[in-house]
């Protein structure tokens, strides 16, 4: 059987650089995204972030894999206790005055447990893309709901 990446595309109203600095720095990155102490947008860097339902919480364990200033951003996510793997990429290009951002998560059918199926993985990541993050760029707020 073959599966299909997760993939969202989304332009923001914002240069190039200061969507870099949203995804790659701990300060930034929690106004929209988690608050992730240990993260350094260097190959090699292992971190983890606890996150789910309120009543269902899981340990994400990650490692930064791929590191292109500007452009791309790409690391490991996978569960502690649980099998699977998957990665998750983010890719920067300039358009004029905004910027574009694709995010693809490859691997989540590697996932056993029913709670990390790829539907649940396209409406969160939907919100953190489209939402949260757009918010946080475009309009300055921390919508972030955890």
């Amino acid at each position: 059987m073959e599966h299909s990446p997760l993939i969202l595309e989304q332009e923001f109203k914002a240069p190039l650089e200061r969507v870099w600095r949203a995804i790659s720095e701990v300060e930034l990155m929690k106004k929209w995204y988690f608050d992730i102490p240990e993260f350094k947008a260097e190959v090699g860097c292992k971190f983890q972030f606890e996150g789910g339902e309120e009543n269902k919480r899981y340990m994400h364990l990650c490692e930064v894999l791929e590191v292109v200033p500007l452009k791309k951003l790409k690391y490991s996510w996978r569960y502690e206790g649980y099998p699977g793997i998957s990665f998750v990429t983010f890719e920067l290009s300039e358009h004029g005055e905004s910027t574009k951002v694709k995010l693809t998560h490859e691997g989540i059918e590697s996932f056993t447990n029913p709670d990390f199926k790829q539907e649940k993985f396209e409406g969160g990541w939907k919100y953190l893309i489209h939402e949260s993050l757009k918010g946080y760029l475009e309009e300055g707020k921390a919508l972030r709901y955890w």
